[in-house]
């Protein structure tokens, strides 16, 4: 018992209030509408149904069925339908948490993390004008040298190979110098 309230506390210390609070901001943009009052961000997202609908709002007809009623089992494919609806919007697998993580609650952290893996995504469709979260992903600086330029720099030493500025290692005794013994 000590132990599962150990990995439950050190689950909850890298949740970041400020991130879910951005998080929980962006998709109330997305989706035109507020999380209902005093509920819990986690509670909220969790059976899949909020997520679904953000995905369809960045993709739309990216997931054709949300189920709204059943048991688990329906909820838990929302979480799933979301989650390879993500790939195919090109979040990297990396980025991805697992479904145990937003149903159990086991890792809200990792879900918020997906969230804004997904609000980078949004930089690359050109076609999404609505909000974006997180910080923009770097562009490629793609850079073209002529034959010689490339020349030119195999003749300097770079920096990262050090200079000696001429010194050597000789007469240098870093230690006891060891004596050889012959034996009679």
């Amino acid at each position: 018992m000590a132990l599962e309230r150990a990995v439950r506390a050190k689950l909850m210390s890298k949740r970041d209030p400020d991130q879910e609070a951005e998080a929980q901001e962006w998709i109330e943009l997305v989706l035109g509408k507020r999380f209902p009052k005093g509920e819990l961000y986690e509670d909220v997202i969790r059976d899949g149904q909020i997520l679904c609908e953000v995905m369809n709002k960045l993709k739309p007809g990216a997931i054709p069925k949300i189920n709204t009623s059943g048991g688990q089992f329906k909820m838990m494919e929302n979480i799933n339908n979301f989650q390879k609806a993500m790939r195919d919007y090109g979040v990297p697998e990396v980025d991805v948490f697992q479904t145990v993580d937003l149903w159990e609650k086991k890792d809200i952290a990792q879900v918020t993390n997906t969230l804004f893996a997904l609000g980078r995504t949004t930089y690359k469709h050109a076609d999404w004008k609505g909000p974006w979260l997180g910080p923009k992903p770097s562009d490629e600086n793609k850079r073209e040298f002529t034959e010689a330029q490339l020349k030119s720099g195999q003749t300097i030493i770079g920096l990262q190979a050090g200079t000696n500025k001429g010194a050597s290692q000789s007469g240098q005794n870093i230690g006891a110098s060891r004596k050889i013994l012959l034996g009679k």
